[in-house]
């Protein structure tokens, strides 16, 4: 239930970044993360480039899922109308601000990490192998491609679509076509999102190992999106009101809110995750079940049960009870785990099927105690974590770059004074 109020008093100093505040230097933050961890990445890439690549795409993924799931939820308040979440939800917009920023470094993979990661793109290897050849129509570098720069349109088109709307609303002497415009265009960009949002999962994600196949893919890589903005907007919320900001205007009732959205997506991924599993596992096809069963052995097996308990078990018994929800500071603690999850998550998707085919790679040469390491050991290390801080850097260096300037709420929005008496019942 909620309340309205025909007028809502915004200080200037809730709502908009002091010159002097950290929040205002997070382009410079996020620049010098960037280029320190790219750098770092890039100069180490010799010593082992197929190692580097996928760093790179797991990083390139996770960053990828916050300015993704920023969008979802952008897309989703506009379609349903919600009130509750417009206070957040030009956090939201600016979190999908990144997804252009995001979507051109992946070009980098498009254009130069292909043949690193991607069995398919080997013309003798598709040549020679029956069911490669049969998928190749589609999984070849040409469509790859194409593909993407449709990605890119649609993730950066639809994301500066609902974020420059939304700021033009806050200066605009009549806000109801703005609101009109965005709701208007959120049923089909809804549409156009499940369907890059999947295809583009499938391709960089499913891909890297193209014998095998799930017709669950694209929703598990979309719920994983789905959760992290909620702890994102959480954790954003909460480090904006310790700084002053958003004081009265973002309140319990919004991050216990946002806590039911994160069990409720925390739920669906545990559904969505062992639908998966318990399909192939009671199928016993070969075909299906080596995906999982190179995922159970020594490390990738505690990796395996990490994302288990972490990703599900933990944050669904942390989310439970009302009262966690209701205190941000500890709901706090359960959005980091959740977006740290989310990096566990998208790793497990991509290195161990790097490490399978360097195993199966170094046992056709011989070696036996190298294909034995990369079956059993974990090969995170210092170019994971350089990738990993360069691309959190691209996605602050975007947010800090949209936040200048602009309100941290869409002052204008005719639903704001609803979302701000909203309450919980």
């Amino acid at each position: 239930m909620s309340s309205q109020s025909d007028h809502i008093d915004l200080p200037r100093d809730q709502i908009f970044v002091r010159a002097d505040s950290v929040w205002a230097k997070l382009p410079a933050i996020g620049g010098v993360m960037m280029l320190a961890g790219f750098a770092g990445a890039f100069a180490l890439m010799g010593r082992d480039p197929h190692h580097f690549w996928g760093a790179y795409l797991t990083a390139f993924m996770f960053a990828l899922a916050l300015g993704l799931g920023g969008l979802f939820f952008v897309i989703v308040q506009h379609l349903t109308r919600a009130g509750w979440g417009i206070a957040v939800r030009r956090l939201a917009e600016h979190l999908a601000f990144s997804l252009p920023f995001v979507a051109i470094a992946g070009l980098v993979i498009v254009f130069g990490g292909v043949h690193s990661l991607y069995e398919w793109s080997h013309v003798d290897k598709v040549a020679g192998d029956p069911m490669l050849s049969a998928k190749s129509a589609y999984l070849n570098e040409g469509a790859f491609r194409v593909r993407y720069f449709v990605y890119l349109i649609v993730w950066s088109g639809l994301a500066l679509f609902f974020w420059k709307n939304s700021t033009d609303q806050d200066n605009a002497s009549d806000p109801a076509p703005y609101s009109h415009r965005m709701r208007t265009l959120s049923a089909p960009a809804l549409l156009m999102f499940a369907v890059s949002l999947t295809l583009g999962a499938i391709d960089f994600l499913m891909s890297l190992d193209p014998h095998w196949f799930s017709t669950m893919f694209g929703v598990y890589y979309f719920v994983g999106t789905a959760v992290t903005v909620h702890a994102m907007l959480s954790l954003i919320s909460f480090a904006l009101l310790r700084s002053g900001y958003l004081r009265n205007i973002v309140t319990t009732e919004h991050f216990h809110d946002l806590g039911k959205f994160m069990f409720g997506f925390t739920t669906f991924w545990a559904y969505i995750a062992f639908g998966q599993y318990f399909l192939i596992w009671y199928a016993d096809i070969p075909e299906e079940t080596y995906w999982f069963s190179y995922r159970g052995h020594g490390e990738w097996l505690a990796l395996s049960l990490l994302l288990v308990f972490g990703r599900f078990v933990i944050p669904w018994f942390s989310l439970l009870r009302r009262p966690i929800k209701r205190m941000p500071w500890l709901l706090c603690f359960a959005a980091a785990f959740i977006v740290f999850m989310e990096f566990v998550d998208v790793y497990w998707l991509v290195q161990p099927t790097h490490a399978h085919h360097a195993a199966a790679t170094a046992e056709e040469a011989g070696l036996t105690a190298k294909a034995h390491w990369y079956a059993e050991v974990i090969p995170f290390n210092e170019v994971d974590l350089l990738a990993l801080v360069g691309f959190i850097g691209l996605v602050v260096f975007a947010f800090g770059l949209s936040l200048k300037g602009r309100a941290l709420v869409p002052v204008k929005d005719p639903r704001l004074p609803e979302s701000v008496h909203f309450e919980n019942f």
